[in-house]
């Protein structure tokens, strides 16, 4: 059975393009780069064995993109509400998943449930703060992950787009199995500032109950990997709801 493995980085260079993989099922890591070939360099190895080849690689691929112990920070929503208004420059969203339960304990989910015209309200905390945000010369972006066909979570927040665009957001969608083929993570999270992932972390009921920080270097760094790769390939959210 092949390996379940994720790209960690590169450090990719004149003298070719030595990367770390991460066996996500065993913990294990793979190193290739190119091999250490002069017998009196390989004479001077310990516990070399048969079979095995050694590879020299930059000391700053292990230290940056090597997997490391470090045990997020749990915070609790509010602390999490507050990073919105504490972000320098730019907030970014991947959205996973395929419903949420506080959207459906919502007035607009019922209108939208019903079929009616969603009377969405342009002037709530959020917009304000996006736009405030926003008048900083701050990004907010998001890209939103549909299925085909698309459920009703995911058509209500289409729908919710318009609102949150309309206060400064910039919202993007991407099917999802375009985002299988880009092994875009199965985690619905938050960076700011390309520093820190916030990690969402939802029960079975798909309630939201706290958030993860995550600050470790080359954790971030596979986290804005991601975005790159999401935001090149997403869609603007009305040229997608006119293809559906």
């Amino acid at each position: 059975m092949a390996r379940n493995l994720r790209f960690n980085g590169t450090g990719s260079g004149g003298g070719g393009c030595p990367s770390v993989h991460e066996d996500l099922d065993s913990g294990e890591v793979i190193v290739h780069g190119p091999p250490l070939t002069d017998p009196e360099d390989i004479s001077q190895l310990q516990h070399l064995n048969t079979g095995e080849v050694p590879i020299v690689v930059p000391r700053e691929l292990l230290v940056d993109f090597a997997p490391k112990t470090r045990t997020p920070r749990i915070i609790d929503l509010d602390a999490f509400g507050k990073l919105f208004a504490t972000f320098k420059h730019t907030a970014w969203r991947l959205e996973t998943r395929r419903r949420f339960a506080s959207d459906e304990a919502t007035e607009t989910y019922a209108q939208f449930a019903a079929g009616l015209p969603v009377e969405w309200d342009y002037d709530d905390g959020w917009c304000r703060n996006v736009r405030t945000q926003v008048e900083q010369g701050k990004r907010i972006e998001r890209v939103r992950i549909v299925d085909n066909p698309a459920t009703p979570g995911q058509l209500y927040l289409l729908d919710n787009a318009k609102r949150n665009c309309a206060a400064g957001e910039d919202i993007r969608n991407l099917e999802r199995a375009d985002a299988d083929r880009l092994r875009l993570p199965a985690e619905d999270f938050w960076i700011f500032d390309s520093r820190l992932v916030a990690l969402l972390n939802f029960d079975g009921d798909d309630d939201l109950v706290d958030v993860a920080l995550i600050t470790e270097p080359a954790e971030v760094n596979r986290y804005a990997q991601a975005r790159d790769a999401a935001w090149h390939h997403a869609i603007r959210y009305d040229v997608f709801a006119a293809n559906l």
